[in-house]
């Protein structure tokens, strides 16, 4: 053992199993990178994130680096392996040396520098490519002829390589990862990216103003009526229809209803008329995200929705395409929601008339938004029959008891949260604000 001679082969076959292991691990670690963040540290000027980045547009060539240099110095190793097994013992030592180097080979080579790698692929990745980048220069000839023999076999066995952009997310994957980023998104910023995600779910009706719950002015009216409608409205914007909600003339700003007064002392009908704005109409069906788009382009805040027949369905505004996103302003559902009453002993009384996705996002119910889009509608489509007052049910796990019917509809029903919902689900997901 102390001869020069083998002390050198030793060496070298050291020296070859610590490459195995490199070119395993920077395999391992430059295939598994987060390729969003490899991409956001090369924008930021990371030289070897850059390389990196480089490297992988042409996965081909750099697997190809790879394999190349690996197979490389595993055959070397084993060749050494056997002139040091024949040094030592003759040829019947042959076996046990490739028995050693396999194992060894296994362990230090593959196992334990692909596991590190894995756990640890930015700090092997971004290294590795300063390597492999002059590498590739050098040994590029080889590598296009290694890479154009196996695109050949390929071909002779009918597989094409897949074209387009192999890590580009899908929606649903998306918000997975958005839903899983745990402490590196706030609670709140996921919940309304989330939201923003599903604004291309749902449509116009989700969240609308039913036709009969549309708070408006009947330009009919005596001139003190549509006055007192106006001081007692809810909203700054209201629809102006003429006889019947469904002939809406236009959109009426309380703002330019001052003006008006200041200006000629009173309101009349024909000033009512002129400072009424042309009425936008938007087709049931229309996708939220969509919708949020018109708003923009249009320059409005109020949108009539119509059936494809043109009859007039309901109002959508802007603020409530935004709490989709944002969630509800207030943080008590009685005050911004006006379907949610909460009696004296803690329960809450609910219109069904209230729109199934305002039910889920108010008080975190995940009750089914693909079928009725109000509660009155999923109640009858639960219970298959017109139930009368008295009646008590379980929809989807949460327990109502009807209250009121009206005109072949459930009208009211309660809800009893209990103690421990009533500290927890009774506030919108996004109300709490943050540390």
């Amino acid at each position: 053992m102390t001869d020069p001679h083998l002390l050198w082969l030793f060496l070298a076959l050291v020296v070859l199993i610590l490459l195995s292991a490199f070119f395993s691990g920077s395999e391992t670690a430059l295939m598994t990178v987060n390729r969003y963040r490899l991409r956001h540290r090369a924008g930021h000027g990371h030289r070897g994130a850059q390389l990196a980045l480089t490297l992988l547009e042409r996965p081909e060539r750099l697997i190809g680096l790879i394999l190349l240099g690996n197979n490389f110095v595993n055959i070397l190793a084993s060749s050494l392996a056997t002139v040091i097994a024949i040094e030592l013992g003759g040829e019947a030592a042959i076996a046990v040396a490739a028995g050693l180097l396999t194992l060894v080979v296994l362990i230090f080579g593959e196992v334990a520098p692909k596991t590190l790698a894995a756990k640890h692929p930015e700090r092997i990745a971004y290294p590795a490519a300063y390597v492999y980048t002059p590498l590739l220069r050098v040994l590029y000839p080889l590598v296009w002829a290694v890479n154009l023999a196996a695109t050949g076999v390929l071909k002779l066995l009918r597989i094409e390589s897949p074209g387009g952009d192999g890590q580009a997310l899908s929606r649903e994957e998306l918000r997975t990862v958005v839903s899983e980023a745990g402490a590196m998104i706030p609670a709140r910023s996921r919940k309304m990216l989330l939201g923003i995600l599903d604004l291309e779910r749902a449509t116009v009706e989700d969240i609308m103003v039913p036709r009969h719950d549309v708070e408006g002015i009947d330009i009919q009216a005596p001139d003190d009526e549509i006055v007192a409608a106006i001081q007692n409205a809810q909203y700054t914007r209201l629809p102006v229809f003429d006889g019947s909600i469904d002939n809406v003339i236009g959109i009426f700003h309380a703002r330019n209803a001052l003006h008006a007064v200041l200006a000629h002392g009173k309101l009349d009908k024909e000033r009512l008329r002129a400072i009424t704005r042309t009425p936008y109409f938007v087709q049931e069906g229309t996708p939220l995200y969509q919708q949020l788009l018109h708003f923009q382009r249009e320059k409005r805040r109020v949108a009539l929705v119509v059936d494809e027949y043109g009859d007039f369905m309901g109002l959508i505004t802007l603020v409530d395409l935004l709490e989709e996103v944002v969630g509800e302003f207030t943080t008590d559902p009685s005050d911004r929601i006006p379907e949610i009453h909460r009696a004296d002993d803690g329960s809450l009384h609910i219109d069904c008339g209230i729109g199934v996705r305002d039910l889920n996002r108010v008080l975190r119910w995940q009750l089914p938004t693909q079928g009725p889009k109000t509660l009155n509608g999923l109640i009858l489509e639960y219970l298959e029959t017109i139930p009368e007052p008295g009646t008590s049910l379980r929809l989807h796990g949460h327990p109502l008891e009807i209250t009121q019917t009206l005109d072949n509809a459930v009208k009211t029903v309660r809800y009893d949260p209990g103690p421990a919902e009533r500290a927890t689900r009774l506030r919108p997901a996004t109300a709490p604000s943050e540390p």
